[in-house]
């Protein structure tokens, strides 16, 4: 994958889950910093998402740990246990905040 392409495709997910969110009835604040998206949940955690060009891979920090996904058979999948990047998220979000999310 090319630089670009591994940005315009980062750039799709910041997209998805802000649309996710700001669609639905959820208490999250999605802010977008250039190449950071933080999650601020209602009982003032955060999840933060942000996108690592130069191993071309997007990244999830929570209170829970820190996640590196990388693209892998037409998803972005988790380098360590090759779960899938939106389905992670689902979980954080159900675990942290108590909403259930479906990108």
């Amino acid at each position: 994958m090319t630089e670009n392409d591994f940005l315009e495709q980062a750039e799709a997910v910041f997209e998805r889950i802000q649309s996710t969110i700001d669609g639905g009835d959820s208490d999250i604040e999605c802010n977008l910093n250039e190449a950071v998206l933080e999650l601020e949940l209602d009982d003032g955690g955060k999840i933060i998402i942000n996108r690592h060009a130069p191993n071309q891979e997007l990244w999830i920090a929570a209170k829970t740990g820190g996640f590196h996904f990388g693209w892998r058979d037409g998803a972005w999948r988790n380098t360590r246990d090759g779960s899938e990047f939106f389905a992670s998220l689902s979980d954080l979000i159900q675990q942290l905040a108590g909403e259930t999310l479906h990108f």
